[in-house]
């Protein structure tokens, strides 16, 4: 978990059903700030706080959905690096070339077991954080909506979670976190990994269909500011999930809603620390609900089996 490889997750491209409404919701509503438009008719957003480019990227299509989820690793070595590892593991790969992304050099592309579209990357443009890099301010005073720090994590649904455990820890040095058992005491539901100290970069719950997204996750600063993201949403009209409450796993404060186009998107604060020497947590089928929601205690139909 040393930050000399995979960094952190850096972009996610989302599919929308009609992309001047995802732009005016991912900007006015969520507070992202745009940073570009390609000649694909793609629409680059970024959390406040980042300093690079782009973290959220929006497509229009006829269904919703992920299209492909980038880590930034160190640098272009370890890119290649990392290439070579995937491709030993049995898994081939493909180069995008700098700049077919805005703002983003090249990328190495390949298909997880879950069928999932994942990139590794090492350059992106700095175009900051509306701060000087010298005696800067805390805070911009121009944000909206929600306004976030940071595009966070991913929870990704599909089959075979034993063989993206094992390319994520073996091949990419992740971490396993927390997991949750199913109903047998061994097989494995849910799988929580990060690479850095966080509780979790990525997650994966057990599931037939291949390449599905259950949620995209930005993260606030503070249990109030998860509670004026729920004010947000309801001034918004927006079409919220869950929430606000807490998870058991990770410790999250939460809130889930969905985008205009029904892709769920998450709010949160909060979350441990843990480093490499930590012992991942698991989570038993009979407390499964107090895993999800821990203040609820039970499991909600909608939140685990709707995906995009």
């Amino acid at each position: 978990m040393a930050m000399t490889g995979v960094l952190r997750p850096g972009h996610v491209q989302l599919r929308v059903l009609d992309l001047e409404e995802g732009v005016s919701f991912y900007r006015d509503v969520v507070g992202l700030k745009e940073t570009g438009r390609d000649a694909q008719g793609r629409v680059y957003f970024k959390a406040w706080d980042e300093r690079d480019h782009n973290s959220l990227v929006l497509r229009e299509a006829d269904e919703a959905g992920i299209d492909f989820l980038g880590f930034k690793a160190l640098d272009a070595a370890t890119m290649d690096q990392l290439e070579s590892a995937v491709q030993a593991f049995g898994i081939s790969t493909t180069r995008m070339p700098a700049g077919e992304m805005l703002g983003t050099g090249e990328r190495v592309r390949f298909t997880i077991p879950t069928g999932h579209l994942i990139e590794l990357y090492a350059e992106k443009q700095d175009v900051g954080n509306g701060q000087s890099y010298v005696n800067p301010d805390p805070w911009v005073p121009d944000v909206k909506g929600i306004a976030p720090v940071r595009f966070d994590h991913c929870l990704l649904y599909g089959p075979d979670i034993e063989g993206v455990e094992k390319l994520f820890t073996e091949v990419l040095g992740f971490s396993v976190t927390e997991r949750v058992l199913m109903e047998d005491g061994e097989t494995t539901l849910a799988l929580f990994m990060n690479c850095s100290p966080k509780a979790h970069d990525i997650a994966f719950v057990r599931h037939p269909e291949p390449g599905k997204l259950h949620h995209v996750s930005f993260l606030l600063e503070s249990w109030e500011q998860v509670l004026r993201a729920a004010d947000i949403m309801s001034m918004n009209r927006v079409s919220i999930d869950i929430g606000p409450t807490r998870h058991g796993i990770t410790r999250g404060a939460t809130i889930y809603a969905f985008d205009c186009s029904g892709n769920r998107f998450e709010t949160f604060c909060g979350g441990y620390q843990t480093y490499p020497d930590n012992q991942p947590i698991t989570w038993t089928w009979d407390e499964v609900g107090a895993a999800i929601f821990y203040h609820d205690r039970k499991l909600n139909e909608r939140f685990l089996s709707v995906v995009t």
